[in-house]
């Protein structure tokens, strides 16, 4: 009789761990962007001083990319998407660099020193980079021109790029 009741509770305690796990799983994945899933939706301040909405770059194509003054990689990368930019703004393609460092003067202090055109915005409190999860520096989000989130790449290395190039040309011919 122990055993049989030993047995059932062992059974329903190992159900409960399961659903558990699998509601902590399912939770974990809807709060990420996904691939092919709308792009979380944003407002941020820009560095001449005006907010910036996401929303409001329906019908480009957007690249964000969150960097951080610290991030060696970050200060190689933003070069190539300066050039990215100024080869594809004419065609509907714009870049939005948000900034993730808590003190944007550190921002500002870093690209006084690059020759960037395309906007730059910024978030002290994490909470965008939050809501894109972003785990690594550099992240890159691309987004069609539907607001649909098309590729996302973290980290960047010498050639990363050219992957970039390749998907704005696929969106482009859609």
């Amino acid at each position: 009789m122990k055993l049989k009741s030993l047995n059932r509770t062992s059974s329903f305690a190992l159900i409960v761990i399961f659903l558990f796990g699998v509601t902590l799983a399912t939770s974990t994945e809807a709060d990420e962007p996904q691939v092919n899933m709308p792009a979380p939706d944003f407002t941020l301040k820009s560095r001449d001083g005006n907010n910036l909405r996401l929303a409001e770059e329906v019908g480009n194509i957007v690249i964000v990319n969150f960097w951080a003054s610290w991030c060696g990689p970050c200060r190689e990368e933003l070069p190539a998407f300066e050039a990215l930019y100024q080869d594809y703004v004419d065609l509907g393609v714009t870049v939005l660099a948000v900034n993730v460092d808590d003190d944007s003067a550190k921002a500002q202090s870093m690209l006084a020193d690059m020759d960037i055109s395309f906007p730059v915005l910024y978030d002290p409190n994490g909470d965008v980079s939050e809501l894109y999860d972003v785990s690594a520096m550099p992240t890159t989000v691309m987004i069609d021109r539907n607001g649909d989130t098309r590729l996302i790449h973290k980290g960047y290395k010498s050639g990363d790029e050219k992957q970039y190039e390749k998907a704005i040309k696929l969106l482009l011919r859609e």
